[in-house]
């Protein structure tokens, strides 16, 4: 999680609320800096942002990391002593998920830094859902799936690879008519023999 608040008693106090769940914290007092932690590959998917910071402010953090577009998009949470109407209308268009205001109750930050996190969980599993879209090479004889360092699975360590389903194999009907119901008739037939 990062936490962008110039204020550095603030800061502490955020820090400190957040440290106690366990979360990997990154703390800036730039809206610079925190626009470009924001913007790497392994950045943090939630954030706490002041409006009003040096560098740039939350509203600009906002809209530069939206227009990222990301595959999987940060919980991004104003903090600001701006309360009129028009800025959560503007912070919240700029691409802010959620909006508080200052003096803030801790609790209240806490309880909706946990529906960010919720948030970014479900956004993880439906991205992993949707790494099962698309064409898929299947081996027309044995249907095994070629993966993406080109090698062949089964059907069922693939699928398990890339979500959390589990199997339970069974015999459907058509199979049990073509190919189990000829073996069970033949085993009859030698049974008979002896």
């Amino acid at each position: 999680m990062l936490i962008a608040e110039d204020n550095l008693a603030l800061q502490l106090m955020l820090k400190t609320t957040f440290a106690e769940l366990g979360d990997d914290l990154v703390v800036t007092g730039d809206g610079r800096m925190a626009c470009e932690l924001m913007l790497k590959p392994d950045a943090p998917k939630l954030a706490i942002l002041d409006w009003m910071m040096p560098g740039m402010d939350g509203v600009e953090v906002c809209r530069k990391v939206r227009a990222a577009k990301f595959y999987e998009p940060a919980y991004l949470i104003i903090l600001t002593a701006r309360d009129k109407t028009e800025d959560v209308v503007k912070g919240l268009k700029a691409g802010a998920n959620d909006y508080i205001v200052k003096p803030y109750n801790a609790e209240e930050l806490r309880v909706r830094v946990g529906v960010g996190r919720r948030v970014v969980e479900l956004q993880a599993s439906i991205a992993q859902i949707k790494t099962l879209q698309g064409i898929l090479p299947i081996c027309a004889y044995c249907k095994k799936i070629r993966d993406d360092k080109q090698y062949w699975q089964q059907v069922e360590s693939y699928v398990a690879d890339h979500s959390q389903a589990q199997f339970n194999h069974a015999i459907c009907p058509d199979c049990y008519q073509k190919h189990v119901k000829p073996q069970l008739d033949e085993a009859g037939r030698k049974g008979a023999q002896k």
